[in-house]
């Protein structure tokens, strides 16, 4: 895994109570990542809805480069139109289909807008991806899961990382998952780990 600004100038953290209070302002450009971060993320694990780490600077700990959140999830195939399911399930065997498939889901992620320009984005997602494929990983994991926000940055972040929609268009996404709305928040997107084993 090439890793590059993380591995050379940073270190790998939970992100806890101690960590929260002693950071400097961590800033990502998106005021709901920010306060996420800066005062929900240490409820949201002690509920344990998911757990977040961050990447701190060596030369100075109180600046966290990177944060996410992730969580159990799973990646549910059964109320999909054909087109789809087959679409996610093409690369696992016949006889392993199940209605649903084991997933970590990315909650939350932010680059400080500091660090936006050191490809940080990228890095972290390989970070992510390779951290479950990792032999000493305790639980199988098949998918990475994301409900990217529904914006051309965030979609052509997630699509540079290989990731896909579930959906082939917002409208067939709403009848799916039977939805009102004009316009989703969040577009649902998936990164398939075999392709990297």
């Amino acid at each position: 895994m090439k890793m590059g600004f993380l591995t050379d100038n940073c270190f790998f953290s939970v992100l806890n109570t101690e960590v929260v209070s002693n950071m400097a302002h961590f800033y990502c450009g998106d005021t709901d990542l920010d306060n996420f971060f800066q005062n929900e993320a240490i409820l949201y694990s002690k509920q344990l809805l998911g757990k977040s780490y961050c990447f701190r600077l060596e030369q100075d700990p109180t600046i966290v480069v990177c944060a996410f959140t992730v969580a159990n999830a799973s990646m549910r195939v059964d109320f999909l139109p054909n087109a789809r399911k087959k679409k996610i399930s093409k690369n696992i065997p016949h006889q392993k289909e199940h209605k649903s498939y084991p997933a970590v889901l990315v909650g939350r992620l932010g680059v400080n807008i500091g660090y936006q320009s050191h490809h940080v984005g990228c890095e972290l997602m390989d970070f992510i991806k390779s951290w479950f494929v990792d032999p000493l990983n305790k639980t199988g994991c098949r998918f990475v899961i994301v409900d990217a926000y529904n914006n051309e940055k965030a979609i052509a972040y997630y699509k540079r990382n290989n990731f896909e929609s579930v959906f082939s268009s917002e409208e067939q996404e709403r009848n799916a998952l039977g939805l009102s709305v004009e316009k989703l928040d969040t577009r649902f997107m998936f990164f398939d780990l075999i392709t990297i084993c």
